[in-house]
């Protein structure tokens, strides 16, 4: 029988079949665990007198609260005596329990969806949970990857497993050449802009074609992490010699690392296999691509004119983002960029926002914040000079974390602020109460950034 990338993970990690009364009992080979959503699980386990049953498959870091800056004294300027809390409370969490753990002693901490894949901690054919949405990310590695509430990271900590209904399935094939300057933030965004923020519910998503096929790990991971924008699930992309290449000499790899591949590969669809849904879409469609709303469906190429509402959500959208029905997107005024997060925080997103930021300077009134991924990124990007450039344009080079996607570290908007954003949501007020947020690819929020408006980084050309 024939079987889809999906079907094949799910098949090697599930306990207990599902039934029509019961979900299936599903094993997890990987739980990533943070400071803000693991609290009330260990406290639960102490009440309940229960210990953690696999410690080795679990892994501690500290992202969401954590500052960027370092005060002149080596101290953190947390936001509230919560977050710091938060982080302290996790640190003796991971210690009494015996969790590897990468706090801020460790060339390792970073963002969970970032350091998670850099010390090969993610692998092809596990199933992978974090208390956090975009969990999905990991699906790039052909991981079954999802996030859960708190109450499951308590049962996940408690038996290593949780229960679940199956998905259906659903193939999403981008084939041909994508034309120069299209990033694979833009495909995401386009295929959400097409099948909607909903279109996914239901789904595990596993994205075909060579467009694909052709994307570094670093573009797969910005793929698969906004799948859960579009209400799936989960999102996957079949593992090979790209995949091997990266994970390759990595510590938590297998020893055998030929005989582990040779299984991975296995892991692709088998030709001829069905999905319950498939779409297309043509890789030479695809521009650069904005939001103009307050969802991540609401995407538009830039070259694009702001569709007109159509219904009173889109009507309140346009509102909130001060924006007409008919009016370009492109040119609209911007008060600050961020470069960062789970999304777009790694190696080769801060090489692109560089070639944009090389002998230019952020326009006058435009404050830029650019945020690596990980304390090995922040590393790697001063190895490189990155942070030079950066900082010779104007902007500011902070230290790792989540940061400004969500804010819960004080990383903020003020009301009002049009902030073109690298992260992956753009709710109202997602960056601060008020704030207009624009989703966008490293290289147009650079060009924004150098221009002061949402500009095509197409255009810009070569720096003076």
């Amino acid at each position: 029988m024939t079987q889809t990338l999906f079907d094949k993970v799910w098949n090697r990690n599930v306990v207990v079949p599902e039934s029509d009364t019961q979900p299936a009992t599903l094993y997890i080979g990987l739980h990533l665990i943070h400071e803000v959503t693991s609290p009330q699980a260990f406290t639960v386990l102490r009440e309940r007198g229960l210990k953690v049953r696999r410690p080795d498959r679990t892994l501690a870091t500290i992202d969401h609260s954590t500052p960027t800056l370092i005060n002149p004294d080596g101290s953190r300027p947390y936001v509230t005596e919560q977050a710091e809390k938060q982080v302290q409370t996790l640190l003796a969490n991971a210690k009494e329990y015996g969790i590897e753990t990468h706090g801020w002693d460790s060339d390792n901490r970073g963002i969970v969806h970032v350091m998670g894949p850099e010390l090969g901690a993610t692998q092809p054919g596990m199933t992978i949970v974090c208390g956090d949405s975009h969990t999905s990310t990991h699906g790039a590695f052909g991981a079954i990857a999802f996030g859960i509430g708190t109450t499951q990271v308590g049962h996940v900590l408690a038996n290593q497993c949780i229960l679940m209904r199956k998905p259906k399935t659903m193939a999403i094939h981008v084939n041909g050449t994508l034309q120069d300057g299209v990033t694979p933030k833009d495909v995401i965004l386009a295929i959400i802009a097409k099948i909607g923020v909903g279109g996914g519910t239901g789904y595990a998503l596993e994205y075909c074609g060579n467009v694909f096929r052709e994307m570094s790990m670093d573009g797969r991971m910005t793929v698969c992490n906004m799948s859960i924008e579009a209400g799936a699930r989960c999102g996957m992309i079949a593992p090979d010699e790209t995949t091997f290449a990266y994970l390759k000499g990595r510590k938590f790899v297998p020893e055998n690392y030929a005989a582990a591949c040779k299984d991975w590969a296995s892991l692709a669809t088998d030709e001829g296999a069905v999905y319950d849904k498939e779409v297309h879409l043509r890789a030479e469609d695809i521009k650069p691509m904005v939001t103009y709303g307050t969802h991540p469906g609401m995407g538009i190429s830039i070259d694009s004119l702001v569709p007109a509402a159509a219904d009173d959500a889109d009507e309140s959208a346009l509102r909130y983002m001060q924006l007409k029905a008919g009016q370009t997107i492109a040119g609209t005024k911007v008060d600050k960029v961020f470069i960062g997060s789970c999304t777009n925080s790694r190696m080769e997103d801060l090489r692109a926002a560089a070639n944009i930021f090389k002998d230019r300077r952020v326009a006058e009134n435009v404050t830029v914040i650019i945020v690596p991924g990980s304390v090995l990124v922040k590393a790697r990007a001063e190895e490189e000079g990155l942070d030079k450039i950066f900082i010779a344009a104007g902007a500011q080079w902070r230290e790792a974390g989540c940061s400004m996607c969500l804010g819960m570290n004080g990383d903020i908007g003020q009301p009002g602020d049009l902030i073109v954003s690298t992260s992956n949501r753009n709710f109202a007020g997602r960056q601060g109460p008020g704030v207009r947020t624009v989703l966008a690819s490293p290289e147009t929020a650079a060009a924004a950034a150098v221009t002061g408006v949402i500009t095509d980084h197409r255009t810009l050309g070569a720096a003076a």
